[in-house]
């Protein structure tokens, strides 16, 4: 099979790539950021290649090598946890946007495994490549693609190394989960503040909490949010193939499109 990663080719294979996928080319980019005593400090960007991976496998499409780092200031109390400025998230994803556009790719599927606190940021870069650019982009999010599934898999919202992501590292890199580790914390509902993306309440717009908050978890959870003890191997793995197959039908319409 020819290879899907962009780094394992060579400059050759890299043009077959573009004329091969049509122009289309994935792009993970996650977070290196605390995800309790149970997952990674790179689960968010592991997630997003494991979808990518599958995804490209199943298509043909290339995957560009992820960008392993996020917007993660509220995590920082935590050693390991690394942040970049959002502008240096924006410009980092619009360079590699704009010198893979020379070469012929014209359709970028950024997957994104930080959730919604990625998620500006790379809308901002995608606007600007696409109206500087020419090309089109597509934002891929898990938390956005999973709405119909998550309830009937019985995941509780969205959290942080919640039973959600514990239960997709479970199926997709179970050598990196300790379950022993895992410890969970619940926290009281805040009025009119909604951050899962499955939420219909009125609710105001997404802060990141503060670093004080986050290093408040350090002893009630090791900085997880939600329930990562009920997470389920066969559960993630519903999930993934959920993202998959709708990650392939995304690759599909922008081939026929």
């Amino acid at each position: 099979m020819d290879r899907i990663w962009l780094q394992d080719m060579t400059w050759q294979e890299a043009e077959e790539a573009v004329s091969r996928s049509r122009g289309i080319i994935l792009l993970p980019v996650g977070s290196v950021e605390q995800h309790g005593l149970h997952l990674p400090l790179g689960t968010d960007t592991y997630l997003a290649i494991g979808l990518a991976e599958d995804a490209a496998e199943r298509t043909g499409v290339p995957v560009a090598p992820p960008i392993w780092y996020g917007w993660s200031p509220h995590h920082m109390a935590y050693p390991g946890s690394t942040t970049i400025r959002p502008e240096v998230l924006i410009e980092l994803v619009y360079d590699v946007i704009s010198s893979l556009s020379r070469h012929g790719f014209k359709s970028f599927i950024i997957i994104n495994g930080h959730r919604i606190a990625n998620i500006p940021w790379l809308q901002v870069a995608a606007e600007r490549a696409q109206r500087r650019l020419g090309v089109r982009v597509y934002l891929f999010d898990p938390a956005y693609m999973s709405r119909e599934v998550v309830e009937e898999l019985g995941f509780g919202p969205v959290g942080h190394a919640d039973e959600i992501e514990t239960s997709h590292m479970l199926y997709r890199f179970p050598e990196f989960v300790d379950l022993e580790g895992a410890r969970d914390y619940v926290p009281e509902a805040k009025p009119l503040y909604i951050v899962d993306p499955r939420g219909v309440g009125d609710t105001l717009c997404y802060v990141p909490s503060t670093v004080e908050d986050v290093a408040r978890l350090r002893e009630v959870s090791g900085g997880a949010v939600g329930r990562p003890t009920a997470s389920d191997g066969e559960a993630g793995r519903r999930y993934h193939e959920h993202l998959v197959q709708r990650l392939v039908e995304v690759i599909k319409r922008v081939m026929e499109a």
